[in-house]
Formats: structure tokens, sequence, C-alpha cells
């Protein structure tokens, strides 16, 4: 599969699975929906590598790399997410995660003592304003005084743990980890601290035998989750964590344009411009080179 198709899978299933998550508040509790997301997916990559005896053994050092990005991507990050969607519309948080390009690209810049490329920083720039240009209005009713505050708080953290967990994810691309051993343990991982999280917080699990319970679990289960994550973690071994962490700039115009079908969402002057923003800064960052140089060294 091309670059080009892996990103636009990326962002097509990335993009639509916001509205799903809607459906999992509610009756069960944030963590426990998030486990039963993940625990479901982790079983079917084992299942899978067993099946096909594909590796499952690694070293220490790179099980230590797998529980970072267990925890960073598998269950802190959607633990987050699920709690925010309790306050935020999902469209406001897809709207705050947007903004992991620029966290990711800061991160690198700090972690690696490297400056980020100005065309890089450019596109980021011009996509995050394209989004803030689409829900110019959300932005401007949001309010500290209400619920909202604690949701964008928590969709700062959670996109905060997405870009760290990216960089994670991209250092074990590079040390030559298989993408289904990898990402199966990683889920694994996940899950054991969503388990925690359900005993601290003293939640039980209990189940929503709806049917938009379940299809919603089914949709970020096989799909966000397994084939999501599996063309996430193959662009990254293409392009740097930087260039795929801007595919969430793209995230809230897929959002944008299931609501025309599905809320009768009406497009105005403004939101044509948000788009050829987001677009067009897309366009200034997959400019780069589609190969990235970090961890070199972390083979093993």
């Amino acid at each position: 599969m091309t670059t080009l198709w892996l990103y636009t899978t990326v962002v097509l299933i990335w993009g639509s699975s916001w509205i799903m998550v809607k459906n999992q508040i509610g009756v069960v509790p944030a963590e426990v929906s998030v486990a039963y997301r993940i625990g479901i997916a982790a079983a079917i990559l084992f299942g899978w590598a067993l099946f096909k005896k594909l590796p499952l053994r690694f070293s220490l050092k790179n099980h230590l790399f797998m529980i970072l990005q267990g925890t960073m991507i598998f269950s802190t990050n959607f633990f987050l997410f699920y709690l925010a969607a309790a306050h935020l519309t999902t469209g406001l948080i897809a709207v705050v995660f947007s903004t992991a390009s620029i966290i990711t690209i800061l991160l690198s810049a700090l972690l690696y003592r490297k400056m980020p490329s100005p065309s890089i920083c450019g596109g980021a720039l011009l996509g995050v304003a394209g989004i803030g240009i689409i829900f110019h209005y959300q932005l401007a009713q949001f309010s500290f005084q209400s619920g909202a505050g604690l949701g964008l708080l928590l969709s700062l953290a959670g996109t905060f743990c997405f870009s760290l967990g990216s960089i994670v994810s991209s250092r074990n691309r590079l040390a030559g980890l298989p993408i289904c051993g990898n990402m199966a343990w990683s889920m694994l991982y996940g899950v054991f601290l969503l388990c925690i999280f359900v005993v601290l917080r003293g939640q039980h699990f209990n189940f929503d035998f709806s049917l938009a319970y379940i299809s919603s679990l089914a949709y970020l289960t096989i799909v966000a989750s397994l084939i999501g994550f599996a063309a996430y973690f193959a662009l990254l071994n293409r392009i740097s964590a930087e260039q795929a962490a801007y595919a969430t700039v793209f995230f809230p115009v897929v959002a944008l344009t299931l609501s025309i079908f599905f809320e009768n969402y009406q497009w105005t002057i403004s939101t044509s411009l948000g788009v050829m923003l987001t677009i067009g800064g897309n366009i200034l960052v997959l400019r780069l080179p589609l190969r990235p140089d970090h961890f070199r060294r972390d083979r093993d």
C-alpha cells in the first residue's frame, strides 16, 4: 500500500471514529469501555500472530518501550478522550486533537534537540488555523465556567499522550518490531493499566447490550483500533512521527463531512476556507522526505 493510501486510510478511519465514541458514553464507565475495545483487539492480534506464526518474542528493552506505547496510545489517551466526551462535543474534541501535530513537533524538537523543518511548522500551523476557522463558533462559545473546561483539559492531556506515544511508536518500528507483535503486546499492557484504573476508581465491569453500544464497540475495535493503528504504524515506517501526526489535523474535516449526511450540517464560506487551509497544510507537510532518521541507533 502506498504512503498516500496509508495516510488516507488513517484519516478516514480515525476521523469517523469520534462519532462512535459518543455511543460508548453513559452506562459503561470510560475505562471499562476502553478495556473492552483494546482487550478484544489484543486477543485478535495474538490469535492471528499464533495462527500465522508471527514473532511474539522480544527483548526486555523492546518490551519496556511497548509498555510505554501501550500506556500512552492504547489506554491513557483513550481513557482521557472518553472522559472528555461526557463534557464536549466530539467535533470540539477533534479540534483539540488536531493540535497533536504541533505537540509532536515540539516534543521531537525537545527530545532530539533538533529544530523542526519550517515546512512542517508552517504546514501544521496552517492546518490548525483551518480547523479553527471551521469550528470558530464552537470555540467562541467555549467557557471554563462549565464542564467544558474540564473537557478541554482532558482532551489536551489525551492529545499529549498520543503525541508522545507516536514518537515511541516510531522508535519501535525503526527498531524492527513487527506491526502485529508490537501492537498485540502494547495493547495487552494497555489493558492491564486500564484494569488498574477500574480498581482505583472503584468501577465495575458492566456491559451495555444496546445496539448502539455494541455496534460502536465493534467499529472502534475492528476498524479504528486494528485496521486504523496497523495503517498508522505502517505509515510511521515511511514518514516521520511529525508528518504522521499531522493526519490528526484532517480528522475534524472528516467528522464535518459525516455531519453533512447524518446531521444535516450546512457548509458556509468559513467552512470552505477552513477546509482549503487544512488541505494546503497537508500538502505542505507531505512534501518532505518520506523516511525518518530518528532512533537509527536503537535497532536491536
